[in-house]
């Protein structure tokens, strides 16, 4: 039994034009160890997947199964779920100056949480925690900064606090939701670096959600591509990088730049995604294909070996050749 079973789950939003479909049957696994990345476009369903497990799309109808060591977390009562959040499940958001409270310093931050959790931990032992956790993420002088407030924190020290914090009850499961996207690329690298390391050593499972296929390229074992709050592609890393099926998986790689010095242009995914009030009928990435057929409009293609698309198996990769071979198999 895998730490963490997602099997067809489905979030609605209520509103005043209509629900809106912000996932639509997500279904994916977890192991101790072992890294998940979720790829997609911003509005692709990233986010509310992940968050539903956690208990935060409140108001939203909520169908599937999320089983976590084997407890159901779906509509699991909100005692039960505060009490994995945070010692079991920790989560790590994208805007640590709106996570963090700007009135409290990080340091009696990180004990509240420590000691919500564990109440016979006092608080001269949680705020000695605190200190050795803002330490092993690397805040220099970490006694004295664990006295500061978030504002006097940069963007990646900030993040760092998040790690710390997020790591102080050695949970099980980080949900890392775009932690890097509003850091230079120097700094990114180090807070995936430390990522990486931190789970090694502490065996945690990690799920990456990122727009970006670049930022998971060295981390994650396995790669979810999502596409209007559906799943698209779901295969190893190794595949998702270097045998693509799916024409919106290709999109996105082809719309990473590349550091190998090849001049090749981007081809950037035309149009933009559609509206989950009125998702597309059958495939919901045909209105931007260049390879749909006279079927993608029609059927919806499932989820097969990995990829949900119509176009034969045999056709992967990137490339001017794999082009070509799409084209052909969509009659162009």
């Amino acid at each position: 039994m895998a730490l963490l079973e997602v099997a067809d789950l489905r979030v609605t939003f209520p509103t005043p034009d209509g629900p809106v479909q912000a996932v639509r049957g997500v279904s994916f696994q977890v192991d101790r160890g072992r890294t998940l990345g979720i790829v997609g476009e911003s509005g692709s369903g990233k986010s509310v997947s992940t968050q539903t497990l956690m208990g935060l799309t409140q108001g939203a109808r909520v169908s599937g199964s999320a089983k976590f060591e084997g407890r159901e977390l779906i509509g699991m009562p909100e005692p039960e779920l505060r009490k994995l959040r945070g010692a079991q499940i920790s989560m790590i958001f994208q805007d640590p100056l709106s996570s963090l409270h700007p009135l409290y310093t990080v340091g009696w931050q990180i004990v509240e949480a420590i000691r919500l959790h564990e109440p016979a931990t006092t608080k001269a032992q949680a705020r000695k925690r605190a200190i050795e956790q803002l330490g092993l993420v690397g805040i220099p002088q970490p006694d004295r900064r664990v006295d500061d407030y978030p504002h006097q924190f940069s963007g990646g020290m900030r993040q760092r606090v998040m790690i710390a914090m997020a790591l102080a009850l050695n949970p099980k499961l980080i949900i890392a939701d775009e932690p890097t996207t509003a850091l230079d690329a120097t700094v990114q690298a180090q807070i995936l670096d430390l990522m990486i390391r931190l789970q090694q050593e502490f065996d945690t499972a990690l799920i990456m959600i990122t727009h970006d296929l670049g930022v998971i390229a060295g981390m994650a074992d396995e790669v979810l591509v999502m596409y209007a709050g559906k799943p698209v592609e779901h295969a190893e890393r190794r595949e998702i990088y270097y045998a693509p099926h799916h024409p919106y998986t290709v999109g996105l790689l082809e719309s990473v730049p590349s550091v190998s010095g090849a001049k090749d242009r981007l081809r950037p995914v035309p149009g933009a995604p559609p509206s989950l009030l009125t998702p597309p009928t059958g495939c919901g990435f045909h209105p931007r294909c260049r390879y749909a057929m006279p079927r993608c409009p029609v059927e919806e293609p499932p989820l097969i070996r990995g990829s949900a698309c119509w176009l034969p198996r045999d056709i992967v990769g990137t490339g001017p050749e794999a082009a070509r071979r799409r084209s052909e198999a969509a009659g162009r």
